[in-house]
């Protein structure tokens, strides 16, 4: 399997590096920083750039199979302006399947289901730019005919590897916590070998 990484260096993103790496699979990785990437693996092949340069999007997808997006967003909205830039490539490489980290502030309130969770007190988070950003990539890729998966984790410590979390379709389960960057990365990665949440967010916390 041939993935395409986009993310690979931040926080999520690095921990799928390693997963693919250790497993086996060749690695597709964009990055701004290439410095930043461990250190050269014959499994890794890095295209400099960011995902707001459609050419750059379209060299690192050549011959993959599934892209992964471990994207941060900011104040820059990197994440909605450059989804439609993603999905362009994919269309033109042929990759159905990609699979994007989100936050639950983009599941439906369990309180008010008419409503997404930054817009109701479910949410703790004093701004909602962030989840306005991955808003717009939902409704993206809900408008596209990729086989698409967000995951959306609740507060997202470094943490540590507990290997048991609670997840929940359209919505965040109930009395969520945290839930930490390492079980966040391994459930992304589970994804790659199940349909079973493809067309779905997928709220996950401990």
């Amino acid at each position: 399997m041939n993935i395409c990484l986009l993310g690979a260096t931040g926080r999520v993103g690095s921990i799928l590096l390693e997963h693919a790496l250790s497993q086996g699979f060749h690695v597709q990785a964009l990055a701004r920083k290439p410095e930043k990437l461990p250190s050269i693996s014959p499994l890794l092949t890095v295209t400099e750039g960011n995902a707001l340069d459609p050419q750059a999007l379209k060299q690192v997808m050549k011959n993959a199979d599934v892209v992964i997006s471990a994207l941060n967003t900011g104040k820059n909205n990197t994440l909605s302006l450059s989804i439609p830039f993603i999905i362009q490539a994919m269309k033109e490489h042929d990759i159905k399947r990609i699979i994007t980290i989100g936050t639950a502030g983009i599941l439906q309130a369990r309180s008010e289901p008419e409503h997404f969770r930054f817009q109701t007190a479910e949410s703790k988070r004093k701004s909602t730019h962030d989840a306005e950003d991955h808003l717009k990539v939902f409704y993206f890729l809900k408008e596209s005919d990729l086989d698409w998966t967000i995951v959306c984790p609740t507060y997202l410590p470094i943490g540590e590897r507990k290997g048991v979390y609670r997840y929940e379709i359209d919505f965040l389960p109930e009395k969520p916590s945290s839930i930490s960057i390492f079980d966040t990365a391994d459930f992304a990665f589970q994804l790659l070998f199940s349909n079973e949440f493809v067309h779905c967010r997928v709220g996950l916390t401990y």
